[in-house]
């Protein structure tokens, strides 16, 4: 049967490779700055990232006027979803401006798998540190003694914005590395005025503040203002659990770093079996940002739609040759850094002599927000005259940078337009007419026009093979395979979890059943005999629980088997006297027989 489950599961991953080699896609590059602004010696990171390719060689050193961009690194990141691997490299760069101005990062070259890739090009804006402000909330934990715990901070690279503007938020918790997190709620940022995009997936850092060293998660968003004023952004605010020291009598080393005052300074807190710490539901919450949100200056061009940022405009028409009525395709790139969800499919500059189809859109985000990224539309059009030229296309944006409107037009694509100017109505309606027939007084109909009709492309035939001779008809088949050899591996698995919890649970029967032998034979020194008296409750109390018998101690194995006042009394001074024992270096006297009966007639009371 074991081999049979193997055969099964190397079946499994050999489906899952070679349907993953059947869909591997092409080679495929994005660069992108964490900021588009900063201040003089303030640097920002630039990150180009290469998906689905082997070999990439990155760019070591890459030149641009009034930048020093060096080379910092490499991560690399394999997903799996439905099936279907993807790989990705992340080249880490620091850009450090060293003059204040408008900075362009050239496109870098990369080869890849025998591809050749294409960076965009990137800009940066520098200003000098009086111009430009920074909120970043001072960390803040609610509490004092806490404060060395656990902090939460709101970081957002302005302190003033435009209406619409999209301004990217990263919000960080940190927990002392010392700590024990059990677990924390996803973190909630609040502000009226404000539209908010979802969190990101958390990126977890180890990070030295203050000569402390903390576990920082952070998250990565994105705000823009719906109206103008000063507005209140956060607090950012998130619960957490964290075992932290009991109180305790132990006097404070002459060399505690932090004078006393250090809640992770108590000598048991470095207990492997966590006997010496409590359980502690922490409110962990951020200072609030305060950002001064203005109206869009007046004066907008026609082709503005709201979009807010810094972008570019590229596009591309085809066939050039097309007969007077047939749809030509306008493929639209929007690239850039800024508010996508408020950019509209640019507009010709002259619509005369043209019919337009309404524009589908497709977006591409380089970053984990969605603020970086192109967005792309496909406009069909059609002459209904002669033309030597698709019109440009017009598209304005607003620069919060430059505090202006910028209008952007594509170049004008020549084309070849062929056939004659379609007839008047009138003259066809006369052409059609019969002789003798009545005209005067005659209210003529005008024939409608079939071309506005024509909303989508039929359906396109690509074979006539039958099915089963057709790829796609045997891959189709390795479907019902995948799943009944992964239905089969994820029962096994089930199993194997099953044998596990078994197996524990009947190793810790065995050494309960031992320890209460030894106790019965009463031949053991007191500090052995309350040493394996309080083992026998944790095992007992883990085995009820589901518990790790490590974490268990008076009060929760009390709680768990119901004791009354009396009994939880007896069982606290059990285990205080075996603590006193065990760590007081030396035995404190002995233990009477009368103790030892009591303590075993409880210890097999509980059940």
């Amino acid at each position: 049967m074991f081999d049979l489950n193997r055969l099964l599961c190397c079946a499994c991953l050999a489906a899952t490779v070679i349907a993953q080699g059947a869909h591997a896609a092409s080679p495929s590059v994005t660069a992108v700055l964490t900021s588009s602004e900063t201040v003089l010696g303030r640097p920002v990171q630039l990150e180009i990232k290469v998906s689905d390719a082997r070999g990439v060689t990155p760019p070591r050193s890459i030149a641009a006027d009034g930048l020093d961009i060096r080379y910092t690194g490499e991560s690399q990141n394999i997903v799996m979803r439905n099936f279907q691997m993807s790989s990705s490299v992340t080249f880490n760069y620091t850009v450090m401006p060293m003059k204040s101005g408008t900075f362009r990062i050239p496109a870098q070259m990369l080869q890849a798998g025998g591809a050749t890739l294409r960076t965009p090009e990137l800009t940066l804006h520098v200003s000098n540190a009086s111009a430009f402000g920074s909120n970043r909330a001072p960390q803040n934990s609610g509490q004092a003694d806490l404060g060395k715990v656990a902090f939460a901070e709101l970081i957002v690279p302005k302190t003033s914005a435009y209406v619409g503007e999209i301004i990217p938020v990263v919000v960080r918790i940190g927990f002392n590395s010392r700590a024990r997190t059990e677990g924390m709620e996803p973190p909630q940022l609040t502000g009226q005025g404000f539209t908010m995009q979802k969190l990101s997936d958390p990126e977890r850092s180890l990070e030295t503040i203050s000569g402390r060293a903390y576990v920082v998660f952070s998250y990565k968003t994105a705000v823009s203002a719906a109206r103008a004023g000063n507005l209140q952004l956060g607090p950012i605010e998130t619960k957490a659990n964290v075992l932290v020291p009991r109180q305790s009598a132990t006097r404070h080393t002459p060399f505690d770093p932090f004078d006393g005052d250090d809640p992770f300074s108590d000598p048991f807190f470095s207990d492997p079996f966590g006997r010496f710490l409590e359980r502690r539901e922490l409110t962990i919450k951020s200072e609030p940002a305060n950002l001064e949100v203005k109206p869009l200056p007046p004066g907008a061009p026609a082709s503005f739609s709201g979009a807010i940022g810094n972008f570019s405009l590229k596009a591309q028409a085809n066939p050039k040759r097309v007969q007077i009525g047939d749809p030509i395709t306008i493929k639209a790139e929007i690239s850039g850094r800024g508010n996508f969800d408020r950019i509209d499919a640019p507009a010709l500059s002259d619509e005369s002599g043209w019919h337009r189809y309404p524009p589908a859109a497709t977006f591409k985000q380089d970053d984990d927000v969605g603020i970086s990224g192109t967005k792309t539309f496909e406009m069909v059009i059609s002459p209904n005259e002669k033309k030597s030229a698709v019109p440009p296309l017009a598209f304005s944006y607003f620069d919060p940078v430059q505090e202006k409107y910028i209008s952007l037009q594509s170049n004008a694509e020549p084309i070849v337009v062929e056939g004659g100017a379609a007839p008047s109505p009138a003259a066809a309606v006369g052409a059609a007419s019969p002789a003798g027939s009545p005209t005067a007084g005659t209210v003529s109909t005008k024939p409608e026009d079939i071309l506005p009709q024509i909303k989508e492309r039929g359906a396109v035939v690509q074979t006539f093979a039958p099915l089963f001779a057709r790829p796609g008809f045997w891959w189709a088949q390795l479907a019902p395979l995948v799943i009944a050899l992964g239905l089969g591996g994820w029962k096994y698995r089930s199993r194997r979890a099953v044998d596990r919890e078994a197996r524990r649970n009947s190793a810790l029967r065995r050494e309960a059943d031992e320890l209460l032998r030894r106790l019965r034979r009463d031949e053991l020194p007191p500090e052995q005999y309350l040493a394996d008296a309080s083992r026998v409750v944790q095992l007992k109390t883990a085995l009820k629980q589901n518990v790790e018998p490590a974490t268990v101690d008076s009060e929760s194995a009390a709680s768990v088997f119901g004791l009354d006042e009396a009994r939880r009394e007896e069982l606290r001074r059990l285990f205080a006297t075996a603590d006193e024992l065990r760590y007081s270096g030396a035995s404190n006297g002995s233990v009477s027989t009368e103790k030892r009966r009591e303590a075993l007639e409880l210890i097999e009371g509980l059940s």
